[in-house]
């Protein structure tokens, strides 16, 4: 039961908020770890409390690694955590969490994906998916519906490069804001969503086109 819990979500960018979210809408009391004051004022002001591992390593029950970093859960870390405390990792490699320190210790393995770490004082650590990403590890990784989404981004992305070639150098690009929201567009009758149409002369209002793009490129979600 994860109600009533503490949880360390380390990082707060679109993943550790999404983290931040699940556990909270759970019932857990969450906490976060940021570097970035920009992210860490998001959290503080999303109702989180923000902090260092170091300073509550004794008192959290789950660690959840979301940094892209290295070494972010040290040895030193996972020593100081109460026992049965969970750790695992959505960031991206298995290095976010010091995993291989823990390889002089016993191993027990509860399910698959599932180990228990064995502390020469008895005490027992929770570690997910060895590691690794816990969102495949774990559980089926990305829906369905996400899924669609992306590759309809691929599609499109693919069509735009084959119809307007010369438009294109050998470079990196940000899909174009309208097919961006094209793929919104194609996915919302799925969820029952139903858009508001701009009038005229509100598009004209806000200087853009009735059917988008609604927002310009630099526009941050």
């Amino acid at each position: 039961m994860i109600a009533g819990k503490v949880a360390l979500i380390l990082g707060y960018g679109d993943v550790g908020k999404g983290c931040a979210q699940a556990l909270r809408g759970q019932g857990a009391i969450v906490l976060i770890a940021e570097i970035d004051p920009i992210c860490a004022l998001q959290a503080a002001m999303e109702g989180y409390r923000v902090v260092t591992l170091d300073d509550v390593a004794e008192q959290v029950d789950i660690v959840v690694t979301a940094t892209g970093n290295y070494h972010v859960v040290t040895h030193e870390h996972m020593k100081r955590m109460r026992n049965q405390a969970i750790l695992c990792n959505i960031g991206h490699f298995d290095s976010e969490i010091d995993v291989q320190s823990l390889k002089k210790y016993q191993w027990e393995n509860i399910k698959p994906q599932v180990d228990h770490v064995i502390f020469p004082d008895g005490k027992r650590l929770i570690l997910l998916a060895e590691g690794r990403l816990v969102n495949l590890g774990c559980a089926t990784g990305h829906p369905s519906f996400v899924m669609s989404a992306s590759f309809s981004n691929q599609i499109l992305a693919q069509i735009e490069l084959f119809k307007n070639a010369a438009q294109y150098g050998r470079d990196v690009y940000v899909l174009p804001k309208l097919l961006d929201e094209k793929v919104a567009r194609l996915h919302l009758g799925r969820i029952g969503a139903k858009l508001t149409q701009l009038t005229r002369e509100q598009a004209d209002y806000l200087g853009v086109a009735i059917d988008g793009p609604y927002k310009p490129e630099q526009y941050r979600y």
